[in-house]
């Protein structure tokens, strides 16, 4: 079968950089979308250098967030030039993202603004640090700082841990997954009111996102959340424990889960302590459960007691490296990990399939200015298509 290309026939013009921006561009095109990516005249886009490791003249990250796009470098700073990335958005684009320094744009006729009044229908995406509104809205920011401002920073670890971010950039690719989203439902928007639309992301608005469920429990009048390492603050027993030989995550999501769990680790008084019989009791008396459990745990080999807890049905696994997910058969089966046509990088492939196939990697990165000719001042006009 065929894979689905549900953007087929979208022209996306990224004036991106980074990782907020590129993502969101990335998953466009993997969905179909063609994605001209817009960067400085003066060595491209930041993330070209983000490494090591480098695949020839640019870093893995920048490979892995920006296949399939084609690249045109442009100098805003001349007029004929910022003119020519205006004349092919108004001519070719159905869809603008930017993360670029709130105002950069607009001061070259290239903000949101102006760009609909040249393209009506067009769908511009502002993605910025803490949003488009408070006293911060001009302030500029990469992940760690919305890590740090948002909370997120002070749940990270354990009690006694230096403060420490989430070692993946989870806000510059969720705000890209939100700008995905955002736009969209703007092109919905669209096709019922024939108009274009401004979508507003942001890191800060991302990361309050992800923190949903400790903003609610706050407000709810709960306690400032503690530091718990693998653990959950809301369910008990859901964390990693130390085994013989390893370790291992268990996640008892409910009290069947946590009786079926006692039944397996022959542990029948815990099962009927009534300080442990509802979830709403473990959480309460944490610290006196878990060291009962571990001293349990550590009795016998990981491998033991995974094979006793799937016998069960409870949810757990082995806590893997990096390398381990490379060629773990369940990471294969799935056929995620993909290799551009060319044969130069290996990334992650979309984690969505439409009627069972998942679609293909959308082709391989561009090398900087590799397709300038399209919005050379006297070529904007005329549009050609290159396979990259």
């Amino acid at each position: 079968m065929d894979a689905v290309r549900p953007l087929e026939g979208l022209c996306v013009v990224e004036i991106g950089h980074s990782l907020a921006a590129p993502y969101a561009g990335l998953i466009l095109a993997h969905l179909g979308a063609r994605v001209v990516k817009v960067e400085s005249a003066q060595g491209g886009d930041y993330a070209r250098g983000w490494g090591p490791p480098f695949i020839d003249d640019a870093s893995a990250l920048f490979h892995a967030m920006n296949h399939g796009k084609e690249s045109v470098r442009a100098d805003f700073h001349d007029g004929a030039q910022a003119r020519a990335v205006r004349d092919f958005i108004a001519a070719h684009a159905d869809v603008v993202l930017q993360n670029l320094k709130p105002g950069a744009l607009d001061k070259h006729g290239l903000g949101a603004r102006d760009l609909l009044a040249r393209r009506p229908t067009l769908v511009v995406c502002n993605m910025g640090a803490f949003g488009a509104g408070g006293p911060l809205r001009d302030k500029p920011g990469y992940d760690p700082l919305a890590q740090a401002y948002s909370g997120m920073m002070s749940l990270v670890g354990h009690d006694d841990d230096e403060p420490s971010r989430v070692p993946i950039s989870i806000n510059d690719m969720g705000t890209g997954m939100w700008a995905v989203i955002g736009v969209l439902a703007a092109l919905r928007q669209r096709d019922a009111d024939g108009r274009g639309h401004v979508v507003d992301v942001s890191l800060f608005e991302t990361a309050l996102a992800w923190m949903t469920v400790p903003l609610s429990d706050s407000l709810a009048g709960g306690q400032q959340p503690a530091r718990l390492g693998s653990a959950s603050p809301n369910i008990v027993p859901y964390q990693v424990f130390d085994c013989a030989d390893g370790e291992i995550l268990v996640a008892a999501g409910n009290d069947t889960l946590y009786q079926r769990l006692c039944k397996v680790m022959e542990l029948p008084a815990l099962a009927s302590d009534p300080r442990f019989v509802t979830n709403g009791q473990r959480v309460a008396n944490r610290k006196a459960l878990i060291p009962l459990l571990q001293a349990r745990f550590g009795e016998a080999p990981a491998r033991e007691w995974l094979r006793r807890l799937e016998g069960a049905s409870i949810p757990c696994g082995p806590l893997q490296t990096v390398a381990d997910v490379v060629q773990d058969p369940q990471t294969l089966a799935l056929d995620i990990l993909r290799r551009t046509p060319d044969q130069r990088t290996t990334t992650v492939a979309l984690p969505v399939s439409f009627d069972g196939v998942r679609p293909p990697l959308p082709g391989n990165t561009p090398a900087l200015g590799q397709h300038d000719h399209l919005i050379a001042p006297l070529g904007a006009a005329t549009l050609i298509r290159e396979k990259v």
